[in-house]
């Protein structure tokens, strides 16, 4: 599935997007989840830092 998401963003418009995955550790159990996201290349910071 990630094939498809990394191919769609390189046509066309897809290149004002980028993917970003970041770690999210639980509260409760301390385990280590990862949340992916599709934000605009102006928004990369802002989406890493939790905002």
């Amino acid at each position: 599935m990630a094939k498809k998401v990394v191919a769609t963003l390189k046509t066309g418009k897809g290149k004002e997007f980028s993917k970003v995955i970041t770690m999210v550790k639980s509260p409760r159990t301390g385990a280590y989840s990862f949340k992916e996201q599709i934000v605009p290349n102006d928004n990369v910071k802002d989406a890493i830092n939790g905002k």
